[in-house]
């Protein structure tokens, strides 16, 4: 059985693990310092930036974070940022799971859409991900701004 829960104190070690093995898979091996702090107090903290994770067997499988922002064409929307489940947690509902919480979550707030990025070449999520959601054909642009 899959339980979704907001992410505890006691949880912190499992999440760190699942969010490097996210970071590492997108090539961010290297974070930097103070990277996971600063995140963790954010979630914890349920102000800005929220995440959820999936529990199996009382161990955390898999992680969610997620977040509100305005729109010029709409009501507010929720974008889920990240996403990520343990290998070994794969393909048993566990992602479906997190998307279900996490739109759940975006309704109860008065989001009107639920919206996420992947990479084009991200086919295992893909087929999980053109079955709960719409494609709509975005091509995403980014420009690193240095501070």
């Amino acid at each position: 059985m899959i339980t979704i829960n907001a992410l505890a104190p006691a949880d912190r070690p499992a999440w760190e693990r699942l969010f490097a093995e996210y970071n590492a898979f997108y090539g961010r091996d290297t974070m930097p310092p103070g990277f996971y702090d600063d995140a963790w107090a954010e979630f914890q903290a349920g102000q800005r930036m929220h995440a959820l994770g999936a529990k199996v067997d009382g161990e955390i499988v898999g992680i969610v974070h997620f977040f509100v922002h305005p729109s010029t064409t709409s009501a507010d929307v929720c974008y889920l940022q990240d996403l990520f489940t343990s290998p070994e947690a794969r393909g048993k509902g566990v992602a479906r799971q997190l998307i279900a919480a996490v739109k759940e979550w975006g309704t109860s707030q008065g989001c009107v859409q639920l919206y996420w990025h992947t990479k084009q070449d991200n086919h295992t999520a893909r087929l999980l991900y053109d079955k709960v959601a719409e494609n709509k054909g975005f091509i995403q642009y980014s420009i690193p701004l240095e501070p």
